[in-house]
């Protein structure tokens, strides 16, 4: 295959996939000189705001379908995360020995500020935002891209900071060669996008690139000593590896009990948790963890936790509305998301969730959701097979969507309950992502809020 090229100018590149990460990567290689062009076999009202932006840049573009432009003579493919790599354009592309690569590869091209990354089922993003929330704390010039509202592409033809925070995918993942992280963190692994990645296996070996290969690693990689999907995977040669845990104090890495902080294996100071839940001190732990491989002052990084407001629908703490507490976890897309919300939770609460269903097994969590829930208001398109996998553990209405889900779950609850939203399913039923459904859920609580407050005065 011919290689990457180092000199950008003139060079003309097809991107394939229209959106955050296509139009990041078209500016940054317009910056550098390269001729881009980006295609789409998609059209719609989704695209709009990637069109305009484009415009405004002046990049040429198709939607609708690819024509032979797309593929009569690029030099190099930039294939967004969304496309899977095995289509049969880029598969012809690399037959003609075209270099097919990723936006995540072609900005670390470019990059010239150290990596800090992080990948994993669930948890990426409140780590990566808490790693971010530290470096500033510690007065250093943060920037936070990748899976998430800015691409790296972005972040790198924005500026050069002192560090990168990404938070990486698995499709980002698939198509990496030379980029490598300067300290690098898989946090767990739960089946997840097993329909693009094949079975468990194909997922563990995406996420194990970014750690790096024989001839290339990351200076420093840490694991969650608690995953058993993590504790046999293969690490290259030279990497210094490191440990975060709940259950058991790593020879290098880090361990709590809750209240204490144990450092390589020695007990240190005391620590408090600024999220709830175990899930999130296990993100707290790797978050400390990648610090201190990067030899960061703890007792300063420790000290910035304090006042880390957490990620919006990620567990996020609505408050006491009228005399419930509610919490947004719009962000819980799968069954093992919705797990660990639930046991963030000591007493039963009413639980809304449903959305589009993934077809997965709902075996795993039946306990659980016995033992915390009181009763589940089941939404969306997924609410009829919730209620088959649950009604034998717990009392389950099934709603048509979300607005009727609060209502109910206020009627059914009593003052001091807590109502928790936490869907264990994508969005794509009735949302554009999981944000705008959180959206939604907020809006309805404050607004249920406002009519009983308006309720009460006029008594």
């Amino acid at each position: 295959m011919n290689p990457v090229p180092q000199n950008w100018k003139d060079v003309s590149v097809t991107l394939v996939g229209m959106g955050r990460s296509a139009v990041g990567a078209a500016a940054l290689l317009q910056h550098h000189g390269a001729r881009p062009f980006v295609t789409d076999v998609s059209s719609g009202d989704t695209l709009t705001p990637w069109c305009a932006a484009l415009d405004a840049l002046e990049i040429p573009y198709e939607t609708g379908g690819h024509t032979p432009r797309a593929w009569s003579a690029p030099e190099v493919v930039v294939v967004s995360p969304g496309v899977p790599p095995s289509i049969a354009p880029l598969l012809a592309m690399r037959e003609r020995n075209i270099p097919v690569i990723g936006e995540l590869e072609l900005a670390s091209r470019f990059a010239e500020a150290p990596v800090l990354a992080v990948t994993g089922t669930n948890g990426k993003t409140t780590v990566t935002e808490l790693l971010h929330h530290i470096l500033k704390a510690l007065g250093f010039r943060s920037r936070l891209a990748g899976n998430n509202h800015t691409s790296f592409s972005a972040a790198v033809l924005d500026e050069t900071p002192d560090y990168y925070v990404l938070e990486v995918s698995s499709y980002q993942l698939e198509t990496v060669d030379s980029f490598v992280p300067w300290i690098a963190a898989i946090l767990n692994l739960t089946p997840d996008h097993l329909g693009r990645h094949g079975d468990m296996n194909g997922y563990r070996a995406a996420k194990a690139r970014l750690f790096g290969t024989s001839s290339r690693a990351a200076a420093f990689g840490v694991l969650n000593a608690d995953d058993a999907a993590l504790a046999t995977m293969a690490m290259p040669p030279g990497i210094d590896v490191r440990a975060f845990s709940l259950k058991m104090v790593p020879p290098s890495g880090l361990y709590s009990d809750g209240e204490c902080l144990w450092l390589d294996g020695e007990k240190g100071v005391a620590v408090t948790f600024p999220l709830p839940g175990l899930h999130n001190r296990a993100n707290v732990l790797a978050a400390l963890t990648m610090l201190q491989a990067g030899g960061f002052n703890m007792a300063a990084c420790l000290d910035a936790l304090g006042d880390f407001p957490g990620v919006a629908h990620r567990m996020e703490d609505l408050g006491v509305q009228a005399q419930r507490h509610w919490y947004n976890d719009s962000k819980s897309t799968n069954i093992d998301s919705l797990r660990v919300a639930l046991e963030s939770f000591p007493e039963p609460v009413v639980l809304l969730a449903g959305g589009q269903g993934k077809g997965s097994s709902y075996d795993s969590i039946r306990a659980t959701v016995a033992g915390h829930v009181r009763p589940l208001i089941a939404f969306g398109a997924e609410g009829p097979a919730l209620a088959t996998a649950f009604g034998e553990n717990t009392d389950v209405h099934v709603v048509p969507d979300m607005a009727v889900a609060v209502e109910l779950a206020h009627q059914l609850s009593a003052a001091g309950d807590t109502i928790l939203l936490s869907p264990g399913c994508a969005s794509f039923d009735q949302y554009d992502n999981f944000e705008a459904r959180g959206e939604h859920f907020r809006a309805l609580v404050q607004q249920l809020a406002q009519e009983e407050s308006h309720s009460c005065t006029e008594k």
